[in-house]
């Protein structure tokens, strides 16, 4: 927990599975908003956090999500059910919300989790809230997700940059993964939010994922490189974007039987139509992804042994 970046302003720096959350204290009397709220096997935790850093005699009125993705939004039903605070969404999946549809809000798509919630509000951008005398400006940050928003403080120059930026990259682009890049195309939506972040005067990030930083022109620069690294190899992409949802549900489930694994492969939507379109290599889906597997071992961040891999 970060209380100490600035003023009435509480950062939940959590670990990949789930997303940074951002408590933004009220003033005296008002209550807080919470942006963005974790995995839904975290929703304990999350509740938690947030039930101890609320000051005295404060409550939670409102979340409010950069977007849908079920790292970000897989709190929403806990804390809404605990507090009785209100949702406030972006607007493109606003009627996929209200008619719980999985598929257009990529659930089944990725075989992720997340509680059934209902949106009260959405947040265009262009349009601002307030809390505890800060305004919060959200902009549109297609990429990652094409629906997304990022938050901006033009009066301390800070930015809620959910995955639009890190410190080291920015999340894996959904559009250009799913095969769905939209009329501008997944990796010029990045560009352009990246652009759109220079514009800006920031001088603090808050990442959907990993520490707050500083160092925003550096950041860009890293971002930047790795974009084009994607566009020279759109492959590239592709692989990196399934071996990231294989830590994903690693992360989630900590250890798993091969076999196991390799049924997850094969009953993954988005797992089984990016290895199609990549023309089917190694034959079979799950051979595919045991040599994934294979490479994330090698890079260290997980663990077979005896049949078992086991997130590192």
């Amino acid at each position: 927990m970060r209380a100490d970046l600035l003023p009435g302003v509480t950062v939940f720096e959590r670990g990949w599975l789930s997303s940074n959350n951002v408590l933004l204290h009220g003033s005296d009397g008002e209550h807080a908003t919470l942006v963005d709220t974790g995995y839904a096997s975290h929703a304990e935790q999350t509740l938690a956090l947030v039930r101890h850093a609320l000051r005295p005699g404060q409550s939670l009125a409102r979340i409010v999500n950069t977007h849908l993705h079920s790292d970000h939004c897989g709190g929403n039903a806990a804390l809404a059910r605990a507090f009785g605070a209100r949702i406030v969404i972006p607007p493109g999946h606003a009627d996929a919300v209200a008619a719980w549809d999985e598929d257009q809000l990529t659930y089944r798509l990725t075989s992720q989790r997340c509680d059934r919630f209902s949106a009260e509000a959405v947040l265009r951008p262009g349009e601002s809230f307030a809390v505890g005398g800060r305004h919060w400006q959200a902009l549109a940050a297609p990429g990652p997700d094409p629906h997304s928003l990022i938050l901006f403080d033009r009066q301390d120059g800070v930015l809620i940059s959910a995955d639009a930026l890190w410190e080291n990259g920015f999340g894996v682009v959904f559009p250009e993964l799913d095969g769905h890049p939209g009329d501008s195309g997944g990796f010029d939506d990045v560009a352009a939010v990246l652009a759109l972040i220079e514009s800006l005067d920031v001088r603090l990030v808050i990442p959907g994922h990993g520490a707050p930083f500083t160092d925003v022109a550096g950041a860009l620069q890293r971002s930047r490189s790795r974009l084009a690294a994607f566009r020279a190899d759109p492959v590239r992409h592709a692989r990196h974007g399934i071996k990231a949802l294989t830590k994903y549900h690693l992360l989630e489930v900590g250890s798993e039987p091969l076999a196991a694994l390799h049924a997850w492969f094969t009953t993954t939507p988005i797992v089984a139509q990016v290895w199609q379109r990549l023309g089917r290599p190694d034959g079979a889906a799950a051979a595919w992804g045991e040599r994934l597997v294979a490479e994330l071992v090698a890079q260290g961040v997980a663990v077979l042994r005896d049949g078992v891999v086991r997130n590192e």
